[in-house]
């Protein structure tokens, strides 16, 4: 990086907020995507932490200047690569940016800077008496990420994605213009919805700054349900049957009995559900447990029209938060293990299907352990792929059996990504699979908000953008 960059950045942001030591930049090159399929990143990188929206506009307009790339990054928790510096250039750390604006108590909604995490918005909320409603796993992952990259999580299937809950953004531009976008309201039709363009864009047409979220009154009480089954098949047809008789429970979770019993050894927990390979995860919230018990009563009824074996009931707060726990930690239990963990979504009657053809896949790729586990409500799976040491496939195999699965997925009606996003991990997968008019208006949006090519470039659409 030229030293006169750095010292005009350092004019903008304070030189203590500019990092340009190799060995303090290292955390800034990397985020949770399995290391079998993480993008190489670039080492001539400055670190910059901008404390304010116009520090952020200063930086970026310095950047469009130079045509110097810029790179978005929030609590890297992402698994696509997508807040990797893949070029030399800036990363543009918002971490710095966590304050919370205000709490609007009266038209329930808050406001907050975008490097507020996810577990200091639900602390905030829930002090003020209300509730955020999307959980999309990693409580450090920070608002500006989440809404860059449309997060979902187990809660969708009730709750929606984090799409449903942004009524208002501020974003800087890769001009260094700030744009104010939507406000405090439920409706508004005045033009193009150039907001919600920004929410999933992944960092590259803006950089967003500030967020207006919608929050909800505090749920009661919650109990979970894990229902046992021996068959894929019979787990996953359950599912349709408890939507279509009207229950909307908090999360619907598939899981596998190997996985789950490795996430709770790596834990030091136990799995104490002792019949069944497979099982749905269920967590019911209400006013009352005189509300819920019904429920529960009405979904092991379905589950039994449907093969299962028990219904392990955890009414207790600790037993709900050790299953939980299990549950969360699947993909970091096996991560040393993985060669890729995927994201695909089929409709929801589907998922049964997508299981049994995956397996079948799977057997014929000679995979001795393929786990599957992901949001059975909303139809969004998580197939994780291993290492042949730990009973998957060999790195050389791995795109052929990828390209499969999401054939399949496609074929099913479904989509190659549903919550993690394309980043780069996935972008060649997502422009085969893609209409070529779909990627040529992506292309031409991309142009519109950021001709220089500086935002997160190599992110979503092709590179030669």
């Amino acid at each position: 990086m030229e030293p006169e960059v750095v010292e005009r950045l350092e004019e903008i942001v304070g030189a203590v907020n500019v990092i340009t030591d190799p060995e303090a930049t290292r955390d800034y090159l990397r985020d949770e995507t399995a290391p079998a399929v993480m993008p190489e990143a670039a080492r001539d990188v400055v670190v910059v932490k901008p404390g304010s929206t116009e520090e952020v506009a200063a930086v970026l307009k310095l950047a469009n200047e130079l045509k110097m790339p810029v790179f978005p990054r929030g609590g890297g928790t992402g698994v696509v690569g997508g807040a990797i510096p893949t070029r030399s250039g800036i990363v543009l750390s918002l971490e710095r940016m966590n304050k919370v604006v205000e709490v609007d108590k009266e038209n329930m909604m808050i406001t907050v800077e975008a490097g507020v995490t996810l577990a200091q918005l639900i602390r905030v909320a829930e002090e003020a008496g209300l509730f955020f409603p999307p959980h999309p796993g990693d409580e450090s992952a920070t608002v500006g990420g989440m809404v860059a990259c449309n997060a979902g999580g187990a809660r969708a299937v009730k709750y929606g994605v984090i799409r449903s809950y942004v009524v208002g953004l501020e974003v800087v531009l890769p001009t260094g213009e700030i744009l104010q976008l939507g406000g405090k309201l439920i409706k508004n039709v005045a033009g193009y919805d150039l907001m919600h363009l920004f929410i999933g864009s992944e960092g590259t047409l803006g950089i967003i700054t500030k967020a207006t979220l919608r929050l909800y009154p505090r749920p009661g009480i919650t109990i979970s349900l894990v229902i046992a089954f021996d068959s894929p098949h019979d787990a996953i047809s359950a599912v349709p049957e408890i939507l279509q008789a009207g229950i909307r429970p908090l999360a619907m979770e598939y899981m596998e009995r190997d996985v789950a019993e490795k996430s709770a050894e790596l834990q030091g927990l136990k799995w104490r559900i002792e019949k069944g390979r497979c099982y749905l995860y269920i967590i019911l919230e209400g006013s009352s447990m005189e509300e819920l018990l019904p429920v529960a009563e009405k979904i092991d009824q379905i589950a039994r029209k449907h093969n299962a074996l028990e219904t392990f009931t955890a009414i207790d707060r600790k037993d709900q938060e050790e299953i939980l726990a299990i549950r969360s930690q699947i993909y970091s239990a096996l991560k040393r293990h993985t060669l890729d963990v995927l994201d695909v979504a089929v409709p929801p009657a589907k998922i049964a299907d997508f299981v049994e053809e995956a397996h079948k896949l799977a057997e014929e790729f000679g995979m001795e352990f393929f786990p599957i586990y992901g949001h059975a409500g909303d139809g969004n799976l998580h197939p994780q792929i291993l290492t042949k040491e730990a009973g998957g496939i060999e790195p050389e195999r791995l795109e052929e059996f990828k390209d499969r699965l999401y054939e399949l997925a496609v074929r099913m009606g479904g989509t190659i990504t549903a919550e993690h996003g394309v980043g780069v991990v996935r972008l060649s997968h997502f422009l085969k699979f893609s209409d070529e008019k779909l990627v040529e208006l992506m292309k031409g949006i991309k142009k519109v908000f950021d001709p220089n090519n500086i935002l997160n470039p190599g992110k979503v659409v092709p590179p030669d953008c």
